[in-house]
This record gives C-alpha cells, sequence and structure tokens, in this order.
C-alpha cells in the first residue's frame, strides 16, 4: 500500500513471522482492550475529548432495546471515525449469492458434492467464495446462506459484511483474519465468528485455504441452554477466544468492499479502516477449538439425538426451533450396550447441511472426503450407507474411541434452495442415491 505509516502492536507482522497471539477468553464476555496504554476512557463511553485524540464510535448488532441479556454492542476508540469514507460503488459479487434464492426451486433429492476446484491464481477470501444455496431473506434479517471458499492469496483489501455474520469453517490451510478489534489465527478444527458489521482482511498462513462459512441473517449465535445437563458441558464459554486490541495507522488507498443486501460495494478509503486502538463490549469476533468441545453421550445405551453436538445456536421466534444450530461431532466414545452406535437412519423436519474437516465421518464409508458436503433437506430420508449399516450391525460392542474425523453440521429450520452453481456443478456426485443400494430386506415374520 502507498504512504503506509503502520504502527502496531506485537502480532501485525506478516503471517510467516506471525508470534503468539494473545487472547482474551469468553463467550458473550463484556471484554475490554487497548493497544496504547491509556487510550480507553474511564467512567464513560463518549467522553467530550475521548483520549489521546481518538474518535468514539458505538457499533451495535443487536437493535438498543433487546434484553440485556442478549444485547450485543462495542464501543470503538478509532483513529478516524467509520463515517470518514466515500461513496460506495457496485462491484461483481462474483460466485457469491444472498437470499431471497429465488433462481431455483428447493430440492427434496439427497445431495453431495466433492470439494470446490483449484481457483485461477490470486484469489483471495472474498473472491473465493462460492455459494451452495440458503433460505429466508438477508434484508428481512431471516435464514442463512452457505458458502464454500478456496483462497490462495493473501486480501489486500478489507471486507465487511452488513447482511449477517460469518462462521468460518477452515477445512484446509491456516487463517490469519485482521479485524477491527485485533488478530485471531483460525487453523483446521478452528472456527471464527466475525460478528455482522465488523471489518476485516483474510491472510493465509499457508499456500492455499479451503472450507466453509455460514452466513447468519438472524438473530446473533449464541451458546445453546443446557437444560438438564447442567451447568457444564458442550462448548464451554472460556474456550472462546477474543482478540487483544491491535490496530493500523495506514495512510494511503485501501478498498473496502461491504455486502449490503445481496451486493457488494466498494469504495477506496485514503487511510486503513483497522484503526481501532481501544475497544470495550460483547459485540466482538471469536475463535474456537472444536477438539476443546465437551461431548456429551450415552453411557447406556441408544444414540441420543445430534443436538447433543450443538456449540452455537441462532434462536428464532419459537422457542426451541433454531434458525441455525451449528453441530459438531467431535473425538469422543461410543459405549452403548445393544446399540446401533452411527447416527441412525432418519427423516428431520429441519434441513442439514455436512460438511468434514478432516478423515472420515462414522455413518459414511466412502464418497463423503474433506472439503465436500452434503445437503438433506427437510423431511428427505438419510442415514448410514449400506457398507456402515453392515458393518456396525456385526460389529462387537467394545467400548470405542471415535477420534479419526471431524465433521459438523449447519441444521436450519428451512429448506435450503440451491443456486444454479450449485445445482448444475461438475463436483456434485451424480449417483449419490447409490450408497442406499443394496440395503436388503431382513424381515422374517414369526410363522
Amino acid at each position: 500500500m502507498s504512504g503506509d505509516t503502520r504502527k502496531a502492536t506485537e502480532g501485525l507482522s506478516h503471517p510467516p513471522h506471525l508470534p503468539h497471539l494473545s487472547y482474551l477468553s469468553g463467550f458473550g464476555n463484556e471484554h475490554s482492550s487497548e493497544a496504547v496504554p491509556g487510550a480507553l476512557p474511564e467512567g464513560r463511553n463518549s467522553p467530550q475529548r475521548a483520549p489521546l485524540g481518538l474518535y468514539a464510535e458505538q457499533l451495535s448488532g443487536t437493535a438498543f432495546t433487546e434484553p440485556r441479556a442478549h444485547n450485543r454492542r462495542s464501543w470503538l476508540y478509532r483513529i478516524r471515525p467509520s463515517a470518514a469514507h466515500p461513496a460506495f460503488t457496485r462491484v461483481d459479487n462474483g460466485a457469491l449469492r444472498t437470499a431471497p434464492f429465488t433462481e431455483s426451486v428447493p430440492d427434496p433429492n439427497r445431495l453431495r458434492w466433492n470439494p470446490l476446484p483449484v481457483p485461477p491464481a490470486g484469489t483471495d477470501f472474498l473472491a473465493g467464495l462460492w455459494t451452495l444455496g440458503g433460505n429466508g431473506d438477508a434484508a428481512q434479517r431471516t435464514g442463512m446462506a452457505v458458502h464454500l471458499y478456496h483462497a490462495n492469496a493473501s486480501m489486500e483489501r478489507v471486507f465487511g459484511d452488513s447482511d449477517g455474520e460469518l462462521l468460518i469453517v477452515p477445512e484446509h490451510g491456516g487463517l490469519l483474519l485482521r479485524t477491527e478489534f485485533g488478530l485471531l489465527r483460525a487453523e483446521p478444527g478452528h472456527i471464527a465468528l466475525v460478528p455482522r458489521g465488523v471489518r476485516f482482511r483474510v491472510e493465509l498462513l499457508d499456500e492455499e485455504a479451503r472450507g466453509y462459512v455460514c452466513e447468519n441473517y438472524g438473530a446473533p449465535f449464541r451458546l445453546p441452554d443446557l437444560g438438564p445437563i447442567g451447568a457444564n458441558g458442550l462448548a464451554n464459554a472460556r474456550d472462546f477466544q477474543a482478540p487483544v486490541a491491535a490496530y493500523e495507522d495506514v495512510e494511503g488507498e485501501v478498498e473496502v468492499v461491504n455486502k449490503f443486501c445481496g451486493n457488494l460495494w466498494s469504495a477506496t478509503y485514503a487511510h486503513s479502516p483497522l484503526d481501532v486502538v481501544a475497544w470495550h463490549g460483547n459485540h466482538v469476533p471469536y475463535v474456537y477449538d472444536l477438539r476443546r468441545f465437551n461431548v456429551i453421550g450415552t453411557i447406556s445405551y441408544d444414540h441420543p439425538d445430534p443436538s447433543i453436538f450443538t456449540v452455537l445456536t441462532s434462536p428464532s421466534d419459537t422457542p426451541g426451533l433454531a434458525g441455525i444450530d451449528f453441530v459438531v461431532f467431535a473425538p469422543r466414545w461410543l459405549v452403548g450396550e445393544d446399540t446401533f452406535r452411527p447416527p441412525y437412519f432418519h427423516r428431520n423436519v429441519m434441513s442439514e447441511y455436512m460438511g468434514l474437516i478432516e478423515g472420515a465421518y462414522d455413518a459414511k464409508a466412502e464418497g463423503f472426503v474433506p472439503g465436500g458436503g452434503s445437503l438433506h433437506n427437510m423431511m428427505s430420508a438419510h442415514g448410514p450407507d449400506r457398507e456402515t449399516f453392515d458393518r456396525a450391525s456385526a460389529a462387537e460392542l467394545r467400548p470405542q474411541k471415535v477420534d479419526d474425523g471431524l465433521a459438523f453440521m449447519f441444521e436450519t429450520r428451512w429448506p435450503v434452495t440451491l443456486t444454479p452453481q450449485a445445482a448444475g456443478a461438475e463436483h456434485l456426485q451424480r449417483r449419490y442415491d447409490d450408497v442406499w443400494q443394496g440395503l436388503e430386506r431382513h424381515f422374517r415374520p414369526l410363522r
């Protein structure tokens, strides 16, 4: 960048020399951080003159009047206010699409895709986003979209999503997210959660990066209620890590891209918008290691419902019915007696998109590979393939550790309507239904 006059805390060196990053612990906490001592005002949010000549600015992730327990907002103390920018103009959306998805009709068939093909050289995270489908309406703040990404270049530009929050699930290659709040490092096996409106840049820690993104148009993700489980278990709040303040003082042209009501808009700033020197609040980005998920399961018989694997949930207006659940199938012990241990055959009122981060999924012996994914829309019958069924039905039921795979699911209350590019993709597996062929009749009525 021309006119680069960076001033930063430790951690703003380029990725090949990235030092260990420090984090703040706890999901939904009221965090505070300053990159320069004295940058945070004391006793008030918006003093007549903010410390160190900074501008005070509030970033609201929920309506002002939402209940305190659900209210999301942060105060930012920055070199220039966000209002200091030129007009935005439309730019090409690439392969990125947004709800409502009206170019095709919802498909009841079981569908499965191989990983995205290799992109052209110079493809950054934003250009590498490819929309599979979704539901709802971004302008009405309902529903979600499923995206995949495949990138081979770090971003020089800065991106912010006004339509929703982004849950990023790396599958191959590490990411460094430079956000307004500071730095997050997300490797395969981690998730990164970037709230609505937070600006960030993605730099690659490896030559290529590939993964999945859930764009949540609805209520912000939160930790699920635990009910009879009690006070502990599933994803522990303290394992979510928020960044410490780190800022860029960059004079020079910086492209800033804003996703607004489904379209990309670009403006050329005369400075970096990642110039927040201090902040406090709870509308913040996080990174979380999925291997820290505290798996709850049966110690007697039967296979519990997959809701016990919920990491984060975006609630709807109906109690107990999620707009989106993010579910992980993490390493765990299987000990159920007289129990078919893989996921059972199932028809669900919810719609399920599944992805695989590493290894193998215990309900699919073949065809479901890291970087790929499957979609089972509402009431689409699915379950273990024939090979898995035969093996599990005859297995000796000793205690078994499942530790050779890490899979996840975006589960949503509405059907996922495909984009035309997903429905006609070359990497769509055309014979996915075949995995259930050969499930033989075993019924033998008593005589």
